[in-house]
């Protein structure tokens, strides 16, 4: 190709001219592709933005190294045009990645729609600029051609959402106590998981208060409510230089200062073993024990009431206190406790010789010494945290699994509640899961007696808290018996199947096998019966269901619209939210479910909860009422 003619276009007053814009635009081009890669929610939308724009940097290569000053006046104004798309993108991409990412996971419908904005002022920018009449190599001209091609489709399409943070998200900021899985999940998808990443987020938070003149919006709270839920429960498995390992080269030659967080708040010493009481509040062990052998049933800082003495070992706190140890070249806190007036005798908190007795009856082939052994050993188990380590230790899970097996209905039932209560233990989860146990839960689930098959599936759940645990599981047969369960148990039973199949489910493939085991039909039957008990579970499963394709095809089979838009107009703030949600995953793409919604009235139901339900609610509503709106203009 040529150099452009002054016939073609005329010139810009000079060679300066179009070298300017040439360099403006490319030095834009390469600002954005020197930026950071984005991590967080919004990491595709980032990374394809990015991608496309620095795909653009050949051709201002080529004309920067033929000389700009054939460009005319209208291709100048057209790059002047691109490069002010091209700050809006790069001022969208440090905002992203200097942001909140809880904000923009629960924000994500306005970062798309930001997104789509930038993208399309650099497309309409680039159809400005003839790159067919400039001096630029076929090779280049086809790049830039694909480049504008993958510009012009990204305009109109909408990056689907990633459900399972979203489902994520809502539980977490909806429960008081959230299942560490849960956390640790949601910390890996938003990245948050170092102690430098949680700063940065909770730098970010702030940031977002001053800049609102001190109106934060109201998602604020839960964020920061979260982001502490994460900093608590999340193990923080790769701490950053600059927050623990350069500590080292400073404070080698004195002791370092021990973070506030890592004291007990009643000795004020580094604890050991930490744990937590029912207020959420942490403190070492042996402290908190004093306090309440002396009588005490108070929250020693917060002066609440504890709802109950149990304390629970705070293993994320206690992993955060080992790294910062190690990292500081100090040895870890001995096992003495740091109360020193702790009553002799509770050093161990088990009866190691006991339990070691208990282990040989376990291995005697006698089956009633068999049956008292697991029926003692199962006591111990739910007494508290360290019988449930010296159990263990002592080897007994190999031998209970055996006892799974039982021809005796009572020693099945003491072998497999022992196996919940040893559970609780994250250890202990995968010495069961090691130990081969699961086929033989499955089995007790599917032909114990009702005690026994209410504790095989209460053990399910236990174990499916670990995400390898759920495709185990489910392959190991669980689903249909948890299903039968859910059907035919007593109504103990149907909590703690219906609590194992929300669980279970949160892995794709199991909501297939649920599906097929017919579960639809029974959470159906159980939504029209408030007496049953069983509304909020059935909901739950059935929301989480409906963002599978054979979900949401089963579910829509059944006839679910009246019942749905029922619990919108009166369930509870929960289950108004999820049939909010269960609603808009059903209407999409499906013009006979949306008439049938707005025949039953929705769109009321729906208008009201964007103004009174829950931000997710809110958002969920507001999608489908939109959709209504689109479905009447076509």
């Amino acid at each position: 190709m040529g150099p452009t003619t002054d016939e073609e276009e005329p010139e810009t007053g000079g060679g300066l001219g179009g070298n300017a814009a040439v360099e403006t635009v490319s030095r834009a081009v390469a600002e954005v592709a020197g930026l950071p890669e984005s991590r967080g929610p919004l990491r595709r939308l980032c990374c394809d933005l990015a991608r496309r724009v620095k795909l653009l940097s050949p051709l201002f290569d080529e004309l920067r190294d033929g000389g700009g000053g054939s460009l005319g006046e209208f291709q100048a104004q057209a790059l002047a045009s691109l490069h002010g798309a091209l700050v809006d993108a790069k001022e969208l991409l440090v905002s992203v990645n200097d942001g909140s990412k809880l904000y923009q996971a629960l924000q994500r419908e306005k970062f798309v729609h930001q997104f789509l904005e930038v993208t399309e002022h650099i497309e309409k920018a680039l159809s400005e600029v003839s790159y067919d009449k400039l001096d630029i190599s076929e090779e280049v001209k086809e790049q830039i051609e694909l480049v504008h091609a993958q510009l012009r489709r990204a305009k109109g399409k909408i990056d689907s959402p990633d459900l399972q943070l979203l489902s994520d998200l809502n539980w977490a900021l909806a429960e008081k106590h959230c299942d560490p899985i849960i956390l640790r999940r949601i910390s890996g998808k938003l990245q948050l998981s170092t102690i430098n990443e949680m700063k940065k987020e909770s730098v970010a938070l702030h940031e977002m208060v001053i800049s609102s003149g001190g109106e934060p919006e109201e998602c604020v709270d839960e964020m920061s409510s979260l982001l502490k839920k994460l900093k608590d429960c999340v193990v923080v498995e790769n701490p950053t230089s600059d927050t623990v390992k350069n500590n080292t080269s400073s404070v080698n030659h004195r002791s370092p200062i021990i973070p506030d967080d890592f004291r007990c708040p009643i000795s004020l010493e580094l604890m050991k073993d930490p744990v937590i009481v029912s207020t959420g509040q942490t403190y070492e062990r042996s402290c908190i024990q004093k306090w309440l052998d002396a009588g005490h049933r108070t929250c020693p800082k917060t002066q609440q009431n504890l709802s109950n003495t149990a304390l629970t070992p705070n293993f994320v706190l206690r992993s955060l206190i080992a790294q910062w140890c190690d990292a500081n070249g100090i040895d870890l806190p001995n096992k003495q406790g740091n109360c020193r007036d702790k009553k002799p005798g509770r050093h161990s908190d088990c009866d190691r010789a006991g339990i070691n007795s208990l282990l040989q009856k376990l291995k005697s082939g006698n089956q009633d010494e068999q049956r008292a052994a697991a029926g003692e050993l199962r006591l111990l188990a739910k007494r508290n945290a360290n019988n449930r380590v010296c159990i263990a230790e002592a080897g007994a899970i190999p031998f209970l699994v055996e006892l799974l097996s039982s021809s005796d209905p009572r020693t099945q039932e003491h072998a497999v509640t022992a196996l919940l209560n040893l559970s609780i233990n994250d250890s202990n989860k995968d010495n069961i899961v090691n130990a081969h146990a699961i086929p033989r839960i499955v089995g007790v689930l599917q032909n114990g007696s009702m005690e026994a098959k209410e504790n095989a599936a209460a053990t399910l759940f236990s174990l499916s808290v670990v995400d390898e645990n759920k495709v185990i599981i489910g392959a190991a047969g669980a689903i249909p018996a948890l299903v039968d369960l859910l059907r035919r148990g007593s109504p103990r039973g149907k909590k703690d199947a219906a609590t194992a199949i929300f669980n279970l489910c949160i892995y794709q493939g199991n909501k297939v096998k649920a599906v097929k085991a017919g579960i639809v039909e029974h959470l159906m039957r159980l939504l029209v019966d408030p007496g049953g008990g069983m509304v909020d579970e059935a909901l739950a499963i059935v929301a989480i269901l409906a963002g599978h394709p054979d979900g949401k095809l089963a579910i829509a089979q059944s006839n679910p619209i009246p019942v749905l838009v029922e619990m919108v107009k009166s369930g509870s703030s929960r289950n108004r939210e999820n049939a909010a949600a269960v609603l808009w995953s059903l209407c999409t793409g499906d013009a006979q479910q949306l008439r049938a919604a707005r025949e039953s009235g929705a769109e009321e139901a729906l208008k009201e909860l964007t103004g009174t339900g829950t931000s997710r609610a809110k958002r969920k509503a507001g999608s489908l009422l939109e959709l209504m709106r689109q479905n009447m203009e076509a």
